[in-house]
């Protein structure tokens, strides 16, 4: 009974400790970040990210009148992946969580994952240090998965479309909003259902389909391309890319990633083209023309 006792009390220490002591990693300029599965008292607790939590979550008052919808959501759970470097992150999971507990419900139907930022000399950008993300087809931070019965009914990408309150209410009640960037979802289901074969086979009717979404975002599939880039699907980052630059040809910054991404795939030729192209509609652009100095001194 005593060792039964002892086990059990060591494992509900070993549980604690774990809980407190999630995974982290530095960046280049010495700040520390979350990475990987955590609790919610890491960021109500530990003073390398409670300011900002508090901040967030004091500075919120959520708008709340007739709440019958909210019992439905207790059905559900709602896995969180962030990142303790991105301000949209630091904005909008406090007030996520004050408004969960305001509504009345459990924290433990929170589930919480950091995920890498830039990485110096790493591919790690918006992942998991085991890679919770994958095929989760996340691209912007913090999205929120919501779930019932381990199957997903809905997301919401970035921040809300509408409030908090109201996109809530609205997956309370069975009718939620299209998330944010719908150009990249369309382009992130494409390559989940469709072979790059069958993709280009239609090409030109995605590149229309994507346009019709895109509402003339110049980030969005900049931002999902290198996240493609960094997962190592090369092909699908360089469509997106290319798409990129088909939809704003006058945007220096589109190029200069498509020629990022070719030159990754050693189409050096196609790259330089790209490259000049940045310098016609730029030419102060210093980084460019550093990229450039170091493809012509191979």
């Amino acid at each position: 009974m005593k060792k039964s006792l002892l086990v059990l009390l060591l494992a509900s220490f070993s549980h604690i400790i774990f809980a407190q002591s999630p995974q982290t990693y530095q960046t280049k300029s010495g700040q520390t970040h979350l990475t990987g599965p955590f609790q919610l008292e890491n960021l109500q607790t530990d003073t390398t990210y409670q300011k900002w939590y508090n901040s967030s979550y004091e500075e919120y008052t959520p708008n709340l009148s007739n709440t019958d919808w909210a019992k439905e959501l207790s059905e559900l759970e709602v896995e969180i992946y962030l990142g303790t470097w991105c301000g949209d992150s630091k904005n909008w999971v406090p007030k996520f969580v004050k408004l969960w507990e305001e509504l009345g419900l459990d924290h433990e139907q929170l589930h919480f994952t950091a995920l890498y930022g830039r990485v110096d000399g790493e591919l790690k950008y918006k992942q998991g240090p085991n890679r919770e993300e994958k095929g989760l087809g996340i691209h912007r931070v913090p999205t929120f998965i919501f779930k019932k019965d381990g199957e997903e009914i809905a997301r919401m990408v970035e921040y809300p479309v509408n409030s908090l309150e109201t996109d809530l209410a609205q997956i309370a009640l069975g009718y939620p909003s299209s998330p944010n960037y719908r150009a990249a979802t369309y382009m992130l289901d494409l390559f989940a259902s469709q072979s790059m074969e069958e993709i280009k086979a239609n090409e030109v009717e995605h590149l229309y389909e994507a346009y019709e979404l895109i509402n003339g975002n110049r980030s969005e599939l900049n931002t999902l391309g290198f996240v493609l880039l960094e997962s190592d699907r090369i092909e699908e980052a360089l469509m997106v890319f290319n798409f990129n630059t088909r939809y704003f040809p006058n945007d220096p910054r589109a190029y200069e990633s498509f020629a990022d991404a070719l030159v990754a795939n050693d189409q050096i030729e196609e790259a330089i083209r790209n490259y000049d192209k940045v310098l016609l509609l730029d030419r102060s652009n210093t980084d460019v023309r550093g990229k450039l100095n170091e493809i012509y001194s191979r």
